[in-house]
């Protein structure tokens, strides 16, 4: 069934069609008409630039050209009122009972509202939040929470099959860190320099021992590793129940481990090698990203032999793409700008298209205001809001709505 804008699209058309066979207006009538939604309601319910678009080949001033349009629109069902604004837009008004129609259109279509085809047989891996396994979801976390969940929407009823996927960063010294402040805390021991502070580490501390009998017990190498996959599993479980009580659900939660202890890294360097981008420079490995407009080249395995953050960078969009996806979307966070530039280049390297493989969206900061004053700690984490403390305050709705309706930029 055809939306309440289409048929106003087709109507206005049919306006212009008769308005070319009437010798009104001459050149070539147009495939189609656009319709906007203006910014300022008091401007009407909708706005077309027809008229500036059909000026030059009539050659007649855009507005005379609205002005031969507006009696005719005017007269279109449901139609209250045509203004003419500024260089020759049109503006249009739509009584209530038009307003009204698309109610009921709504209400028969129910879920199948809104709903086509613009991106059927396409497969999108839609990928955000991404938080460190090291400390509740915070605030930041909270607008892709939102966002992501609602893009993965407004995909899926467009027709694409969209998987949402979580990158679980769990390898590299911030877990080090991580199960060394759990284990110290269980032990009664300072947190260690570069510890991760904050009541929720205190309550892993008590579950890691409540559930894993005999910990403190274990010879000192053996007993760090143990209180780190302990507090992982527990604190990757908590981010999950959380975000199911925000209503945003994932389809994949991906283990950047994974990609290390299935040769995925090193299989992603050698396709990048065969596309003949790889090099190598006093027994490093670097990609050199510089040929797809990075701003330098990129260092995967350091000349002592250790592996960087961008290796694993570099096999995680290998492997999204092996994996049948059309599309891979990155949603990241503000201090993250600098990953466009690579992750575009990355994906230019293994042979694919930039402008249409890949698209990362950044997000800004988010902050909580209350009583006038911005809200900065947190009582459970120390150094931030959590999405759970801002649920606690407004609520699942209250925050998704706020969330989703300021553009993210």
């Amino acid at each position: 069934m055809p939306s309440l804008a289409d048929q106003l699209s087709a109507n206005i058309q049919a306006v212009i069609a008769a308005a070319f066979s009437k010798g009104l207006v001459e050149g070539i009538a147009p495939e189609s008409i656009t319709l906007e939604r203006p910014k300022n309601r008091d401007h009407g319910d909708y706005a077309t630039s027809i008229a500036l678009q059909l000026a030059k080949a009539a050659g007649k001033n855009p507005r005379e050209i609205a002005t031969i349009l507006q009696g005719a629109i005017a007269s279109i069902a449901g139609v209250t009122k045509v203004d003419i604004a500024g260089p020759g837009f049109i503006n249009i008004t739509l009584n209530r009972a038009s307003q009204a129609a698309l109610v009921e259109t709504i209400l028969k279509a129910r879920k199948d509202y809104g709903k086509g085809d613009a991106l059927a047989g396409i497969k999108i891996n839609l990928e955000f939040i991404s938080a460190n396994p090291t400390g509740p979801l915070h605030l930041g976390h909270t607008r892709w929470a939102a966002v992501g969940d609602a893009l993965g929407r407004v995909l899926t009823a467009a027709g694409a099959q969209v998987t949402r996927e979580f990158y679980i960063n769990d390898r590299g010294n911030q877990m080090d860190y991580f199960g060394q402040s759990v284990e110290a805390v269980a032990l009664g021991n300072p947190v260690p320099e570069n510890g991760y502070q904050g009541e929720y580490i205190k309550d892993l501390a008590t579950d890691v021992v409540a559930q894993n009998a005999g910990i403190k017990e274990l010879p000192e190498a053996e007993r760090v590793i143990a209180f780190r996959e302990a507090a992982y599993q527990l604190q990757l479980k908590d981010q999950q129940r959380v975000l199911d009580t925000f209503n945003t659900h994932f389809d994949v939660w991906f283990s950047e481990r994974s990609l290390h202890d299935q040769g995925a890294v090193e299989h992603g360097m050698e396709k990048l090698r065969k596309q003949g981008h790889v090099f190598e420079v006093d027994g490093a490995v670097w990609l050199r990203t510089t040929d797809f407009g990075d701003d330098k080249d990129r260092v995967m395995t350091k000349s002592d032999g250790s592996l960087t953050y961008f290796s694993s960078d570099t096999a995680y969009y290998i492997n999204k793409r092996e994996r049948g996806f059309d599309i891979c979307i990155y949603m990241l966070g503000a201090d993250h700008h600098g990953y466009i530039g690579r992750l575009k280049a990355t994906a230019a390297c293994a042979g694919d298209d930039p402008e249409y493989n890949i698209h990362v969206l950044i997000g800004q900061l988010v902050k909580i205001m209350e009583g006038g004053e911005e809200v900065k700690l947190s009582k459970r984490a120390g150094t931030i809001i959590t999405l759970e403390e801002l649920v606690e305050k407004v609520g699942v709705d209250a925050a998704r709505y706020t969330l989703i309706r300021y553009p993210v930029d």
